[in-house]
C-alpha cells in the first residue's frame, strides 16, 4: 500500500514565488549522446561501497542540512549520497507552464550558501524535485515540442542559478485537464527529457516512477529512459522495480518513509536491494530528530556499518 503522502498539502499555499520564464526555440528530435557514466554520477560516496542512498527532505518542515548529519561508523563516509529538495511545482498561468517555488523552497534556494553548499562540500549531490500543483500543467501535456523545451530551459536555468546538481521529476497532482489544459500525450515527456539533457549534459536527471509521464518514455522510436541517471519506486514500505530502460545499478525498487516504515521492513528492503544487485536505495521524510538507530537498520545491510549522528 502506498505510504502517507501528507507532504502534498503544504505545496498548495498561495503566494508562491516564481522563476522568470525563459523561452527556447526547440530541441533536436534525436536524443543527445549520453555523457560518460562517471561525468554525472560515480555511485556511493568515497569511502563506502554499496548502493547510492537518496534522502528526500520536506523543506516546508525540515532543513536540508539534516542529510549531512549521518555518517557510517566504519570509515566515516556519508550515509546519504543524494539530497532532494522537496519540492518545486510546475504551475500554469493560463497559457504556459512555469516553474514555481513556494516560500520555503525559495528560502532554501536564496540561502544555498548555508543550506546547500555545506552538503555539496561533503560530497552530497543536491537535486530539486518538481511536481504538479493541481493547476492542469504537467510534464505529460505540453502542447508542442517548443513548449516542452521552454520548460526544460526554466529547469536548467534554476539548476545553474542556484548551483544545484540536478532535477527530479514527480508527476503527481497535475490534475490534467484543469483550467482548459490538455490531457497527457505521448510526446511531451520525451521532448522534455531530451531538451533537459541537452541543457544539462553533466547534471543529474532522476524520476519518481509515477504518473502519466513515467508511462510515456518512448515516442517516435526514441526511448529517453537511458537519459536518466536514476529512477525509484514511489510507494513507501514496498518493493517495486521502476519500469524504465536503465540497468539495475541505477534503480531503487525499495522505498521507505523513515517516519512510518518499520525498521524491520527497512532492513528487509535493503537486503532485497543487495540480493537483487540494485544500485540505489531511496528514503523519504528525513527530519531533525536523531534516528541513527533506525538508519542503522538499513546501513548495516547496505554498507556493513552502523550509522552515526553528528547533531
Amino acid at each position: 500500500m502506498r505510504g502517507s503522502r501528507s507532504r502534498w498539502k503544504v505545496l498548495l499555499a498561495t503566494g508562491v514565488l516564481t522563476l522568470a520564464f525563459a523561452g527556447m526555440a526547440g530541441v533536436a528530435q534525436a536524443a543527445p549522446a549520453k555523457v560518460g557514466h562517471g561525468a554525472r554520477h560515480s555511485g556511493a560516496s568515497a569511502g563506502k561501497s554499496g548502493p547510492v542512498s537518496v534522502a528526500y527532505v520536506e523543506v516546508n518542515n525540515n532543513s536540508m542540512l539534516n542529510v549531512g548529519k549521518y555518517t557510517l561508523a566504519n570509515g566515516g563516509a556519508n550515509v546519504f549520497d543524494i539530497a532532494v529538495i522537496f519540492a518545486a511545482n510546475i504551475n500554469y498561468d493560463g497559457s504556459n507552464a512555469y516553474l514555481s517555488f513556494n516560500p520555503q523552497v525559495q528560502s532554501v534556494l536564496d540561502n544555498v550558501a548555508t543550506q546547500v553548499r555545506p552538503l555539496q562540500a561533503q560530497g552530497i549531490k543536491v537535486e530539486l524535485s518538481v511536481l504538479g500543483n493541481h493547476q492542469g500543467a504537467g510534464f505529460a501535456n505540453f502542447p508542442s515540442q517548443a513548449a516542452a523545451a521552454a520548460f526544460a530551459q526554466q529547469l536548467s536555468n534554476a539548476v545553474t542559478q542556484y548551483g544545484l546538481d540536478g532535477i527530479d521529476f514527480d508527476d503527481e497532482y497535475a490534475d490534467y485537464g484543469t483550467n482548459g489544459t490538455g490531457q497527457p500525450n505521448a510526446s511531451s515527456f520525451v521532448y522534455l527529457v531530451q531538451a533537459l539533457r541537452n541543457d544539462m549534459p553533466n547534471k543529474l536527471i532522476t524520476m519518481y516512477d509515477i504518473g502519466p509521464a513515467a508511462s510515456s518514455l518512448t515516442y517516435n522510436g526514441t526511448d529517453v529512459g537511458p537519459l536518466f541517471d536514476y529512477a525509484w519506486n514511489p510507494y513507501y514500505d514496498s518493493w517495486n522495480v521502476p519500469s524504465i530502460n536503465l540497468p539495475n545499478s541505477q534503480l531503487s525498487p525499495a522505498a521507505i518513509d523513515v517516519t512510518s516504515t518499520p525498521s524491520s521492513d527497512a532492513a528487509s528492503l535493503a537486503q532485497q536491494t543487495v540480493d537483487g544487485g540494485y544500485g540505489v536505495f531511496m528514503t523519504y521524510n528525513l527530519g531533525a530528530s536523531d534516528i541513527h538507530d533506525y538508519i542503522s537498520s538499513f546501513t548495516n545491510v547496505l554498507y556493513g556499518s552502523n550509522a552515526v549522528y553528528s547533531g
